[in-house]
């Protein structure tokens, strides 16, 4: 049995069809109550990672657990031990962490504390474990799925710095992959998409697919601060419009992971895009 936190996030939604559809018995975990989309035979527990307590009734039988901070809980919840101590004793033998790119690039950096504090706790678990840091996700472009269905224009800074985001269908993909195959155990994985790719020029691709145009529209960093405030942290801003906007090196770096796992190339933007093309109509 594979335990699937996040299970209604970018990586969940694709992730527990994979697994179910290879046939594994899938719990998928959420905060919320069960989702209409999960496919037949899934079964849906509402629990919260921050909460142990809550969380070991669902391991109960585990195999395998697949682990994924979402939102507020990258600042709060009890110790990271408390729920690897759980999957522990509830007889898991294998975790797959979604971590971030930013842990390597920017390891100081304080809005990603309790995601450090999760990796170390994995590390130190004693389970067989997989770590996966994901760069930029293709799928912050929703951000942008209002204002172009609405002006078709794209609003965002640094509009010709480019990084080389990655689709959360390659993320789940390889946490399929690592939760099921040997061989991945004690493994860190970055993944990133197959080209960096500015906004100005993500703004393109979704004008082609559309077969409209869409007008870029370049923020200065105090504008951008400004819409990234109504649903960030404030402590978490200024961090993530540095890497927009002055990434090092080894941010803007493809990495070859993804093509390693899965015998094939990262997806690029212009795929995700056409997946997803119904938010942007």
């Amino acid at each position: 049995m594979i335990v699937v936190t996040g299970a209604t996030g970018n990586i969940g939604r694709t992730l527990v069809p994979l697994l179910a559809g290879a046939g594994e018995e899938v719990v998928a975990v959420s905060r919320q109550p069960r989702p209409a989309a999960l496919p037949a035979g899934v079964r849906h527990a509402r629990a919260d990672v921050g909460d142990a307590a809550s969380m070991r009734p669902v391991l109960d039988g585990a195999d395998a657990l697949f682990l994924l901070l979402g939102g507020d809980l990258n600042g709060r919840g009890e110790s990271p031990k408390a729920l690897l101590d759980a999957a522990g004793a509830a007889g898991v033998e294998r975790v797959v962490l979604v971590s971030s790119q930013i842990n390597a690039t920017r390891p100081q950096a304080p809005s990603h504390t309790r995601l450090r504090e999760f990796e170390t706790a994995v590390r130190e678990s004693g389970l067989a474990f997989t770590v996966l840091r994901p760069g930029g996700f293709a799928s912050n472009a929703f951000a942008w799925a209002e204002s172009v269905r609405t002006e078709r224009t794209v609003f965002a800074p640094f509009g010709d710095v480019a990084l080389p985001v990655v689709d959360p269908a390659d993320i789940a993909e390889v946490a399929a992959a690592a939760l099921r195959e040997d061989g991945h155990a004690g493994r860190t994985y970055e993944l990133t998409g197959p080209e960096a790719v500015s906004p100005r020029r993500q703004a393109a691709v979704v004008s082609e697919a559309l077969g409209e145009p869409v007008t870029f529209v370049e923020l200065s960093r105090e504008r951008a601060h400004g819409h990234l405030a109504r649903f960030m942290p404030e402590e978490v801003i200024d961090g993530t419009l540095d890497i927009l906007g002055v990434p090092v090196p080894a941010e803007q770096a493809i990495s070859p992971d993804v093509a390693t796992v899965l015998r094939r190339p990262a997806r690029p933007f212009d795929a995700w895009v056409a997946r997803n093309l119904p938010a942007f109509r």
